[in-house]
């Protein structure tokens, strides 16, 4: 017979009492008459009143910091978040038993404004009052702005609220959608990715037509009439040309400058005509066409960076250590491009691969404009030194004597120092090497005009001078290696002028030839006071002595010209560390013939040490010992003898084996990691922006020089001063005003207004307005008299 009986369990579990929570299989927490105790391996250690914060928190922090129940156990059995008991764990690391208080702050739900005041916002939000207007009339932040207007509903995505539902995916990824606001005019077009029913009733029937402009750096589309030609604007809230951006309908924003004063960095404004005479803008609209539907466009993007440049924010990382309002200010937009936009920027024009073109477009315009500065073109290479984990070709790094893995960049500069362009080598290839596409390049600028190259003796190539002076080009060089020394009897002191200061060399001139005969050129030596002499080499007779050495000292401002870069612009830094594949059958030196003519050499070393004590025992060897010298090759062939006999056998045998060995083999072989370049594109594309940059401040200290006295020793010191200055700016219909701080002293504020004076009378017009920029410093008006020294 069957027990229907149902069978309890083989081991119960223990009831748990009501108001008991369990942490772990020591630990429990009991509530009972709204007290609460926490219970360890039966021994009770805290007990506190029911609501008590501070103790609760104090309680659950001790639990898991002496090691009884684990974080997430005892935030379920309190009722709350890891989170927030991590957060007890830090305030109480912070500030001890006190910080588990109430948290500093609104508590949370309670509203930070009076309703008077909330009510106001509201009102003044309704009338088309931005955020910042909103902010400074109530008295209260922008932030507190923001939130209350979120509590009235304004930031909810309901069509009563007269919110536009957007589409996610937006033309421009780099832009965030922006909410519209009442008072504000939108209507869709056939292209908008407005959803139905999504407008206010009171904006549907708007229409926003695009104004054709004369000047194509203007927007595809600006400010609506109404909204554009009324004095309601606020430059500083730019949601409707946000707005436009992500709808895809805005290629860049148009600069809508406000009045202000002592805003930082609007020094710079000061080279804005500069970089303008250089047709930059111009050529990069020539080159890129754009970059896509975007609030910061292609004329934004090429301006921020130059004007980065000239601030010396020196990558677009440094742009973290600058208010993003400031900078706006400056290029007349809410707020400057950001670290991660810039970048997102450079990555699209890279991806255009127009660097060279865009390149040799400038250097076009600057032969046309500076043609007589054409006539000798200095051309040296400067090695970026890289530090990444990429195995890369080594270069020799003259500054640090060393081989060091980089990139090489050749710079070709103008007879005043400033660049012309730059290329960057491929694997580091030398400037004998690299100056025939320098030269085919050059050609290209200047047509068949007659150039002369100057370069250090990296160029020095007979044979390559003969090509040279074929294609039509003059050489100026220093001749390598060793040379017969020219006779004192033969120098002769020359005198000339370089730069306002009279100048004196020792110079002995001569005819040479090279390559058998077959080269003949003139040589110009000069004599140090030491008895040192340098031979500089020439394919130009027509010029005097004194300006052949005169010309071929001034390289060294090439030399100077990269160690400012360097400094000011960080010539060498990374604008990617991305890598492209590189030729994998380039030859290089083989290693392995490498590490034999290594072990060949310590070899030939031992033998000739072996033959040192040889001769020194012969030397040493008594003839009443050992009279004849057959007898000392008997008495000394048990050692020396042999050991001299098996040098010579393994300097044979590892002559033999390094014959056996190529010495050059593709660079596939030679190494085994994968073959590969630093990206040259966005890099090439920063170089060429860095350039402009440095013309326009050359420009600068050329206009200033009159001015000032000591232009040539600190001409550039005082121009990135009065560049980095603050300024009060002033609009007007027609102008943009720009009232430059007093500098230092007064003759430096003197100098800089004179500048003023000298870029007010070219009218030049800020790019993508029509506003016409008039430059002024504060102060009181100095008589100053033109230095003519």
């Amino acid at each position: 017979m069957t027990d229907s009986t149902p069978q309890g369990e083989l081991f119960p579990r223990p009831l748990v009492p009501d108001g008991t929570a369990v942490v772990n299989e020591r630990c429990v927490v009991r509530t009972q008459d709204g007290h609460r105790i926490v219970i360890v391996a039966s021994i009770p250690l805290w007990h506190y009143e029911e609501g008590d914060a501070m103790a609760e928190a104090y309680a659950m922090v001790s639990l898991v910091e002496q090691g009884w129940a684990d974080q997430n156990d005892v935030a379920r059995a309190f009722a709350c978040s890891a989170r927030t008991l991590r957060r007890h764990q830090r305030r109480f690391e912070e500030g001890g038993l006190a910080a588990l208080g109430r948290a500093a702050g609104c508590p949370k739900g309670t509203a930070r404004l009076a309703p008077s005041r909330a009510t106001l916002i509201g009102d003044l939000r309704a009338q088309g009052v931005s955020h910042r207007g909103i902010a400074s009339r109530v008295g209260v932040t922008e932030r507190a702005v923001r939130k209350s207007l979120r509590r009235m509903g304004w930031g909810l995505s309901d069509p009563a609220q007269g919110t536009l539902a957007l589409d996610a995916g937006g033309a421009d990824p780099n832009l965030s959608a922006s909410r519209s606001h009442p008072g504000e005019s939108h209507a869709p077009t056939s292209g908008d990715r407005v959803a139905v029913g999504a407008l206010p009733p009171l904006v549907t029937n708007a229409v926003v037509e695009p104004e054709p402009s004369a000047d194509p750096n203007l927007s595809a589309l600006a400010w609506p009439a109404a909204l554009r030609d009324s004095d309601g604007i606020d430059p500083a809230n730019r949601t409707f040309d946000r707005l436009m951006a992500y709808l895809g309908l805005l290629d860049d924003a148009a600069p809508l400058f406000r009045a202000g004063s002592r805003v930082p960095g609007a020094g710079v404004l000061l080279a804005v005509p500069s970089l303008l005479a250089s047709g930059v803008l111009d050529c990069a609209r020539e080159v890129y066409g754009g970059i896509g539907p975007a609030f910061y466009g292609l004329r934004t993007t090429i301006v921020s960076l130059l004007l980065m440049a000239l601030l010396r924010i020196r990558r677009p990382e440094g742009l973290k250590e600058h208010s993003p309002q400031d900078l706006g200010r400056i290029l007349g937009l809410d707020r400057a491009p950001e670290v991660k936009t810039l970048r997102r920027k450079l990555v699209r024009l890279g991806a255009l691969n127009g660097a060279a073109r865009f390149s040799r477009a400038l250097a076009l315009r600057r032969v046309a404009v500076r043609g007589a500065t054409m006539g000798f073109l200095y051309v040296d290479g400067h090695v970026r030194v890289y530090h990444g984990r990429h195995t890369i070709p080594k270069a020799h790094v003259a500054r640090m004597r060393i081989a060091m893995s980089g990139t090489t960049d050749y710079w070709v500069n103008d007879t005043e120092g400033d660049p012309l362009f730059v290329v960057t080598a491929e694997a580091n290839a030398g400037l004998v090497k690299m100056l025939p596409p320098i030269l085919e390049e050059v050609r290209a600028l200047v047509g068949e005009r007659r150039v002369t190259m100057v370069f250090d003796r990296g160029g020095f190539s007979p044979k390559l001078f003969v090509d040279l002076i074929a294609a039509g080009f003059d050489v100026l060089t220093y001749r390598k290696g060793k040379s017969a020394r020219v006779p004192r009897r033969s120098f002769k002191d020359h005198t000339g002028t370089h730069r306002a200061q009279e100048v004196t060399y020792s110079l002995a001139d001569q005819e040479v030839r090279l390559l058998k005969g077959r080269l003949r050129m003139r040589q110009v030596t000069r004599r140090m006071p030491d008895g040192h002499q340098t031979p500089i080499l020439t394919s130009r007779r027509d010029l005097s002595t004194f300006e052949v050495a005169h010309r071929m000292f001034a390289r060294w401002q090439q030399e100077n010209f990269f160690k400012y870069l360097r400094e000011e612009y960080a010539l060498d830094a990374l604008t990617e560390y991305a890598t492209e594949p590189d030729d994998a059958q380039r030859e290089v030196p083989n290693p392995r013939w490498r590490d034999a003519d290594i072990r060949l050499r310590e070899a030939r070393a031992k033998l000739a040490n072996l033959q040192t004590e040889y001769g020194r025992a012969a030397l040493a060897n008594a003839e009443s010992r050992r009279r004849t010298m057959r007898g000392f090759k008997i008495a000394q062939g048990a050692v020396l003898g042999r050991k001299i006999r098996e040098g010579v056998k393994r300097c044979k045998d590892l002559e033999a084996r390094r014959a056996s060995i190529p010495r050059r083999v593709p660079v596939g072989r030679a190494v085994q990691a994968e073959v590969v370049k630093l990206a040259a594109e966005k890099k090439h594309l920063t170089n060429i922006l860095k350039m402009v940059a440095y013309q326009a401040e050359s420009d600068l200290v050329a206009g200033v020089s009159p001015h000032y006295k000591r232009a040539r020793h600190e001409g550039r010191t005082l121009i990135q001063s009065a560049l980095r200055s603050a300024a009060d700016l002033a609009v007007t219909k027609t102008q943009l005003r720009v009232t430059l701080a007093p500098l230092s002293s007064p003759h430096r504020t003197c100098a800089i207004r004179a500048l003023c004076e000298r870029l007010n009378d070219a009218d030049v017009r800020f790019p993508g307005t029509e506003l016409t920029l008039r430059f002024d410093v504060a102060g009181p008006q100095v008589p100053r008299k033109a230095d003519t020294r």
